[in-house]
């Protein structure tokens, strides 16, 4: 795992994270335009060699024969950056649920430091999807002359009161859990509040037409599919995600909002059809106020989850942004 210490970080709440450190992944041509991709809630730093291989590769839409592509692991995260598994230097433990609230736009600003000191001066693109694609939005809030363009996937300037309530649940699922204990839970901890949290996730990702095509009624004698389907999910994430790093990631999407911002970069936005989380309203009405956006909508039953699957789909309008007057 490669990372890069920035040092003390100060938060947009004041707190400072004394000791800062930001685990990447670097990979595609050296000598090429940065492209910088931006993970979604529960992803990591390894985009190419996961859960973006589908459009990250030789010849791919980031193509990397072409581009040096560069992806970090947010702060809060708990995927090798400073998060709430990280040890506090004051303390000599763990943070845990004490590891102090952090914005967008505190990751966004802890990136343009591992940026510096990986002497990467100047961007092609910055990409990201979900939460990461608010993350795009915020490099072209704050950085608009270090990039040529953003674009933002599955993405919206803010997030709708839906989305925040789904969220909230989910926080209220893993906090009521009895073995969470205030964010003091035994790694071993068999915690059913954050699986119940990535089950009403997963309601928000995909449309209600998949799931019914998908599963309809059946059941495997005691239970429908579709519950199985979600105890599964739900189990799955919490083998390998923090559980104070996801109520950190969660309240992070919940108060970002650009929405009243004017951003200088330019924006090449990707919206999918029957996304309850980030409706493509949210963003095309924004977009009419922007100084230089584009805004391509895909049909697609995945709803949300669409910018993880069909890259044939729009792959494409991707990589013809990207190669465009490079």
């Amino acid at each position: 795992m490669e990372t890069v210490e920035i040092g003390p970080h100060e938060l947009e709440s004041g707190d400072v994270l004394p000791e800062t450190v930001l685990a990447y992944e670097d990979t595609g041509n050296p000598e090429g335009p940065v492209v910088l991709i931006c993970h979604a809630l529960t992803g990591d730093q390894y985009a190419a060699g996961g859960w973006w291989k589908g459009l990250i590769g030789p010849g791919k839409a980031v193509d990397t024969d072409r581009f040096r592509v560069l992806s970090f692991n947010a702060i809060g995260g708990c995927h090798g950056s400073t998060g709430p598994l990280s040890v506090n230097p004051a303390t000599g433990e763990q943070y845990r649920s004490a590891f102090p609230a952090v914005t967008v736009r505190d990751m966004v600003r802890a990136e343009r430091k591992g940026l510096d000191l990986l002497g990467v001066g100047k961007m092609r693109a910055v990409i990201g999807g979900s939460l990461g694609g608010m993350r795009a939005l915020e490099w072209g809030s704050q950085y608009p002359g270090m990039l040529d363009f953003v674009i933002p996937v599955a993405a919206s300037p803010a997030l709708s009161p839906y989305g925040i309530a789904f969220n909230t649940i989910g926080i209220r699922a893993i906090e009521n859990d009895p073995l969470f204990l205030n964010g003091h839970y035994e790694s071993s901890a068999d915690l059913k509040g954050l699986e119940i949290a990535r089950m009403a996730a997963m309601v928000t990702y995909r449309s209600d037409k998949l799931f019914a095509e998908r599963f309809g009624r059946d059941h495997n004698g005691e239970m429908f599919e579709v519950e199985s389907y979600l105890d599964h999910q739900g189990a799955k994430l919490a083998r390998r995600f923090d559980a104070n790093s996801y109520i950190t990631l969660l309240r992070a999407m919940n108060s970002h909002d650009v929405s009243e911002e004017k951003i200088e970069t330019g924006i090449f936005a990707l919206s999918f059809t029957n996304d309850l989380l980030y409706p493509s309203t949210g963003m095309s009405d924004w977009l009419k106020k922007q100084p230089a956006a584009e805004h391509e909508l895909v049909e697609t039953v995945y709803g949300h989850d669409g910018f993880l699957v069909e890259f044939e789909k729009w792959g494409y309008l991707i990589k013809d942004r990207l190669e465009q007057d490079d």
